[in-house]
């Protein structure tokens, strides 16, 4: 599966926001970001310096923009995304059960519980083994939680570096995770909705309408 490998400051600065997808980092001095303030260019798509310049950006490159910027921060490559999207468009509200499936990947959900520094950390957790759902390992990182499913660190190597992880930091967990950060273990106790996830700043409506056309 390709993913985009581009350093993730530079995305950042291609959106003209911070998309904190290096996690603490991205809230500490060390963020490169308000000293960079120049979106990165991006050529003809017309959402880079020329959209810094003051030039109008069609209503096409606004729509594009929301559906980069969230497949950005969730790391999800066109063809994963575009299937979330087939899922999301049979429900009611598309938008919302779009962003609801995002948010209920593992990788996500581990990066939501401060088991990782960030989603790309928490990525490579679950790609090594180092996540159990229910009590069996599980590596697929677009693996969805659904209510009822317990998630805990498992290997001598994995809870060794997730439990220094919860040791150095204390996130906002979300009110549809519930965690013992002292077990290294959590529980999902409810599908999240729109009021769980007020950080992804983005307009879900533009990306479904993106894809409508």
């Amino acid at each position: 599966m390709s993913r985009d490998t581009n350093p993730e400051c530079k995305k950042c600065r291609r959106m003209g926001e911070k998309l904190f997808l290096k996690g603490d980092k991205c809230v500490s001095d060390k963020c490169v970001f308000p000293r960079r303030m120049e979106p990165e260019g991006r050529g003809r798509g017309g959402t880079g310096r020329r959209a810094a310049r003051g030039r109008k950006l069609s209503a096409y490159s606004i729509q594009l923009r929301e559906k980069q910027k969230v497949k950005s921060v969730y790391g999800v490559p066109e063809t994963q995304f575009h299937n979330y999207f087939r899922q999301a468009v049979k429900a009611p509200n598309t938008g919302e059960a779009l962003l609801t499936l995002l948010e209920t990947r593992l990788d996500n959900v581990v990066y939501r519980l401060g088991f990782a520094h960030s989603r790309p950390q928490a990525r490579q957790f679950v790609l090594h083994g180092h996540v159990a759902v229910n009590g069996r390992r599980v590596d697929i990182p677009s693996y969805t939680v659904r209510a009822g499913q317990a998630i805990g660190a498992r290997g001598v190597k994995g809870t060794a570096a997730i439990k220094g992880i919860v040791a150095t930091s204390e996130p906002m967990v979300p009110g549809w995770l519930e965690v013992d950060r002292d077990n290294l273990k959590a529980t999902v106790t409810r599908v999240p909705s729109t009021e769980d996830i007020k950080d992804m700043a983005a307009n879900m409506q533009l990306i479904v309408e993106l894809y409508s056309k």
